[in-house]
């Protein structure tokens, strides 16, 4: 079932803009989780730019926009799903690439995804600690 768009987002001339500032996420294993997306995230143009030991930021090419620290709540975390977005295609696959290469669980190999739009590339792994961690583009081929 193909998605509906319920309205025009509001933003500068009418044109949709990027809201969420930064995400962060909780890791069992702050390392485990840093050396993983230390691996993946450079196929999408991010790179660690902070690192306070238990807290690590990364971004592209300001700010820091995702951020990795410690499990705080005593309970794991439940999955949540993180979509980086690649300039092109082969960024999409080089993501994969590094994370299959790693041992990510694949949950989709890249491919074109028409039900989002028919431009919508990507690809989709669990992160070390079991979230749907994505690499898309929106460009067409």
């Amino acid at each position: 079932m193909a998605g509906v768009l319920l309205g025009t987002p509001a933003g500068v001339g009418g044109t949709m803009r990027a809201v969420l500032d930064h995400v962060s996420i909780q890791c069992a294993d702050v390392s485990r989780s840093a050396d993983f997306y230390d691996r993946v995230l450079v196929s999408v143009g991010m790179i660690r730019v902070m690192d306070f030991g238990d807290v690590i930021g990364y971004c592209a090419p300001h700010a820091p926009s995702f951020w990795l620290g410690p499990l705080t709540t005593g309970e794991p975390n439940r999955e949540i799903h993180i979509a980086f977005r690649a300039v092109d295609r082969a960024g999409v696959d080089a993501f994969f690439e590094a994370a299959t290469g790693i041992g990510a669980e694949v949950l989709h190999a890249p491919q074109v995804h028409p039900e989002y739009h028919p431009g919508y590339y990507g690809a989709f792994v669990r992160d070390p600690d079991g979230n749907n961690v994505e690499a898309v583009c929106h460009t067409p081929a």
